[in-house]
């Protein structure tokens, strides 16, 4: 099995920026992959994708890959549960990203449900290697090399996780945290204020935390100089949106162009 690059070049101020793929569209997925992003992550949270879908997203990846594109890719499970991610990891994934992680044992449970049962590591995912990810069985290697390749993203969305970052961030398999912007400013009171001072002030802490305790943090970015600024400050792990964004910003813009050309 090839290495799993986004883990290997997860460290603090390395920054990486990647791209949500939301259109549960395999050409969608191929098409940005060849965009030039570091990285990019399958939704299954907000967007219809099952573990088909998913499937087939990283089937195009790969292609574009094989085709000179340079990428990685995680997917994002729709909720804390060993057996989706058990099914997104057999389909390829060697990065899931967790939505809504608020305690350590929350945390605990999502570092094990990535990893086979291996000296003691506590892990839980069952063991399979007929599956993509190992190359349906062809890949002698896949089942001792995939704990090693397992990296896992944990999201910060809540006042609850923010008030546990200290213990989440210090777990050994916490390979990033990553913030969701939108979700943390509802948390705190402030829908659809990420720019509120507490949601900002909330962010800069999560950062310091990881910082400290060596790991890798990440973010939603909206625009391209919110991206820039959490560049410039340290996020490692920077998503520049999403695929639905760009399509209807650019349709949107080239109308908007058209139709100062009539007047």
């Amino acid at each position: 099995m090839k290495p799993n690059w986004m883990k290997q070049n997860l460290r603090p101020r390395n920054a990486m920026i990647g791209c949500w793929i939301t259109l549960a569209s395999p050409a969608v997925a191929e098409a940005i992959a060849h965009c030039g992003f570091d990285w990019l992550l399958v939704d299954a949270e907000h967007a219809p994708n099952d573990t088909g879908d998913i499937a087939a997203q990283l089937r195009a990846i790969d292609a574009a890959c094989a085709n000179g594109a340079s990428v990685s890719v995680a997917v994002r499970v729709p909720v804390n549960d060993a057996t989706l991610v058990k099914r997104a990891m057999d389909c390829g994934a060697q990065t899931i990203m967790f939505p809504t992680i608020e305690t350590v044992e929350e945390a605990k449970a999502a570092i094990a449900s990535m990893r086979f049962p291996q000296n003691g590591n506590g892990g839980v995912r069952g063991v399979a290697g007929l599956v993509r990810a190992g190359r349906y069985g062809l890949d002698r290697e896949y089942v001792g090399n995939a704990n090693q390749n397992a990296c896992a993203v944990l999201q910060i969305e809540t006042r609850e996780g923010l008030h546990n970052i200290e213990e989440i961030a210090a777990l050994d398999g916490a390979d990033c945290l990553f913030i969701g912007p939108a979700d943390l400013s509802a948390s705190l009171g402030h829908l659809g204020q990420a720019d509120h001072p507490e949601v900002q002030n909330a962010i800069a802490h999560i950062l310091q935390v990881c910082t400290q305790a060596g790991k890798a943090a990440g973010i939603f970015a909206a625009s391209v100089e919110d991206a820039a600024r959490y560049r410039d400050i340290g996020f490692s792990l920077i998503s520049l949106h999403s695929d639905v964004a760009w399509l209807t910003r650019g349709a949107m813009h080239a109308l908007t162009d058209y139709n100062k050309g009539k007047q």
